[in-house]
C-alpha cells in the first residue's frame, strides 16, 4: 500500500532519473545529442559524439541519480519504514525518469546506468558479476549493445540463484526486462549484423 514514505521515494526517484545529463553535458559542448549519432542521449553516443571523457561523465552522473534514488530511503538518520522496499521504488522511478524524461519531453536513454547504480546499492555482488559480464562482452565482441542486454540477464539471474529476497528478484528481473526491450532496435541490428561495433574516437575539439 503507498503511503506518504512510498509516495516520496516514487517523487524523489523520478525526479532524479530524469536529470538529463547527457543533453546537458553534450550541450555544454554545443552538441544537441538528441540530433547527434544515434539521438540517444545516453554514455554510449555522447561517448561516441564527444569522446571518452564527456561520455564517461554522463556514465557516472547517470549511475550516480540511480543510486541516490535507491539509497537516500537507507540512511539511517530518516528511519524509514520498510527502508529497503523504499529504495526498489525508488530505483524503479529513476529508470523510468531516466528514460521518459519530464525534462527532455519524455525522451531518455536506454536506462542502463541508472538501473546498475540504482542496484549496486541493493544487489552490490549482483551488479558485480553483471559488471563482469559486460566488460568480458564488450571485449570480446566490441558491441556495447551486447554487452548491456546480457549484463541485464546476468543482474536477475544472480540475484534470483543467490537467494536474494523476492522483492529484490522481482525488480531486478523487472528492470533486466526493461532494459532488454529498451535494446529492441539494436537486438534487431545484432541479428542482422548491421550492429556497429564500439570505436574509440579522439576527444571532441573546444
Amino acid at each position: 500500500m503507498f503511503n506518504a514514505w512510498s509516495l516520496s521515494s516514487l517523487f524523489i526517484g523520478y525526479l532524479l532519473g530524469s536529470l538529463p545529463f547527457g543533453y546537458l553535458v553534450a550541450r555544454a559542448h554545443g552538441v544537441d545529442i538528441f540530433k547527434a549519432g544515434s539521438g540517444n542521449p545516453g554514455a554510449t553516443n555522447v561517448k561516441r559524439v564527444l569522446g571518452a571523457k564527456a561520455g564517461n561523465t554522463v556514465f557516472a552522473l547517470d549511475a550516480l541519480k540511480g543510486a541516490a534514488a535507491a539509497g537516500w530511503p537507507l540512511l539511517p538518520f530518516l528511519h524509514a519504514p520498510d527502508a529497503r522496499m523504499m529504495g526498489l521504488v525508488g530505483v524503479i522511478a529513476a529508470v523510468l525518469g531516466h528514460s521518459y524524461s519530464v525534462f527532455t519531453k519524455f525522451k531518455g536513454g536506454k536506462g542502463v546506468a541508472t538501473a546498475a547504480g540504482g542496484l549496486v546499492v541493493l544487489i552490490p555482488v549482483c551488479c558485480l558479476i553483471g559488471g563482469a559480464v559486460w566488460v568480458l562482452t564488450f571485449l570480446f565482441t566490441r558491441y556495447v549493445s551486447l554487452g548491456s542486454i546480457l549484463a541485464a540477464i546476468a543482474v536477475p539471474l544472480a540475484s534470483w540463484l543467490r537467494g536474494n529476497p523476492l522483492p529484490l528478484n522481482i525488480v531486478a528481473t523487472g528492470l533486466g526486462l526493461f532494459v532488454i526491450i529498451r535494446h529492441r532496435e539494436n537486438i534487431v541490428r545484432l541479428l542482422k549484423g548491421t550492429e556497429n561495433r564500439f570505436a574509440r574516437k579522439p576527444p571532441a575539439q573546444t
